[in-house]
């Protein structure tokens, strides 16, 4: 049985096989709250049940799915969770438009205005025939439109290795989601399979480049360096497949932000690393997205301190500490992770390192809370950013502490689902309550 299979009843009894094994250790205090799968893009095409089975293998406290434009992962990692007790959120990923930045890259690098936004621990996937399950398609049916674009230019200035959208990059996902990672794989074998011979590969790949046959053979070689190379000559700002995206290319983030919450996520905003302009006050970059509708935001902490340059490193850290205060000033909650959409991310955070120690406290904070929205949000209908919530908790901080509590205190398993399904809203939410009450938060 492979864990990986596109096949969900594969991937069921192959985690079933393993979890009956047992002898998993104890949970500790790191945790990865943003992995992508199989279902977006993971380079060791990894499912989400094979995510949740390594967290769990590695002694995370928790888990966060992250797929982009989709929640096609959202019942197996929950699922997961159950079966293997570990803590599981499920978070979407997208690109949206805000105008207050119209004029300054944010965290997307050179396309002004452009914003990488998430939705935090959604409860469930959204109807079918609901406007929130449309949007939801609307956004995987915009992502294809802009890969079969992206295609088309691409094929049109390099027909030698030109892709059929439908026969060569789509059987690389499990549920047709592709993305421009997955483009690029596509053309990087279409490439090996039309030009055989090493040399006469890195003869192509030297045209495409512009640099030397003896440079271009040394880059074929690397798979992880032709990757990025590749990527950044055929899709990337002044690539040639690139185009710059029009203002309706992306959902407004005022929208998409609304529809996290209509869905029972909470609305979240993406950083990068301080240095944009849009990211450089990290004061100005709070206010106007919790303006737009975000209550939390999300960070990958590896990319800013894990830098080999010292003076690159000096200022990306200061940046972390910078936006870390200015949200912990809010009360955002924030979620962090390492992507796991490139080789060579780590799988895991340490948050015992030197650079992150001072915000442990900060993200397992964050972590808990998501974790409690996920089992307020799914068994009693109480939304962090709902409108009970709100109502029920007189501040900010309150309603951060009884969330962070509820997500300490809830251990994943499959009776317990069960019973709180079972008892409805009103009656789950009480046992949630006296869950929490009993918690030690860390």
């Amino acid at each position: 049985m492979d864990i990986n299979s596109f096949d969900a009843e594969e991937r069921r009894r192959a985690l079933a096989a393993e979890a009956a094994k047992g002898g998993f250790p104890a949970p500790g205090t790191n945790l990865n709250m943003h992995c992508h799968s199989f279902f977006s893009y993971n380079p060791d095409s990894m499912s989400p049940s094979a995510i949740a089975l390594e967290a769990k293998k590695r002694g995370l406290s928790a888990a966060g799915l992250c797929d982009f434009d989709v929640l096609d992962g959202l019942d197996e990692f929950l699922e997961a969770g159950e079966v293997l007790s570990l803590k599981t959120t499920v978070n979407l990923e997208t690109r949206a438009y805000m105008r207050e930045f119209a004029d300054a890259d944010v965290n997307s690098p050179g396309e002004p205005g452009v914003v990488y936004m998430m939705g935090a621990g959604f409860p469930a996937i959204p109807d079918e025939g609901t406007e929130e399950r449309k949007a939801l398609d609307a956004y995987k049916s915009g992502v294809r439109k802009r890969n079969e674009e992206l295609v088309d230019r691409i094929n049109s200035a390099l027909p030698d290795i030109a892709l059929d959208y439908q026969e060569d990059v789509l059987p690389l996902t499990p549920a047709g989601n592709a993305t421009e990672r997955h483009i690029i794989s596509a053309y990087i074998a279409k490439a090996e399979q039309r030009f055989g011979a090493a040399a006469e590969l890195a003869e192509f790949w030297a045209g495409v480049i512009g640099t030397s046959h003896e440079e271009a053979a040394g880059i074929v070689s690397n798979k992880l360096k032709l990757e990025d190379v590749a990527r950044a000559k055929l899709a990337k700002r002044g690539g040639i497949g690139y185009v710059q995206p029009t203002v309706d290319a992306f959902p407004p983030a005022r929208d998409f932000l609304s529809w996290t919450a209509a869905c029972g996520a909470v609305p979240m905003l993406a950083w990068l690393d301080g240095l944009s302009p849009g990211e450089s006050d990290a004061e100005k970059l709070l206010d106007t997205a919790i303006d737009n509708g975000a209550a939390a935001l999300n960070i990958i902490p590896d990319r800013n301190w894990n830098v080999s340059d010292p003076e690159t490193k000096k200022a990306k850290t200061a940046k972390l500490a910078e936006i870390v205060e200015a949200a912990d000033k809010r009360l955002l909650p924030i979620n962090i992770g390492t992507e796991l959409n490139k080789a060579g991310q780590p799988f895991n955070d340490d948050l015992d390192a030197e650079a992150l120690r001072p915000f442990k406290r900060t993200f397992t904070k964050g972590a808990m809370i998501f974790v409690g929205q996920t089992a307020l949000a799914r068994f009693a209908d109480f939304p962090y950013a709902g409108k009970k919530a709100s109502a029920v908790f007189a501040d900010k901080k309150t309603m951060n502490d009884f969330f962070e509590k509820v997500g300490t205190a809830f251990e994943p398993s499959r009776e317990l689902a069960e019973e709180l399904m079972a008892a409805g809203p009103d009656k789950a939410f009480s046992k949630l309550a006296d869950i929490a009450e009993k918690a030690e938060t860390i």
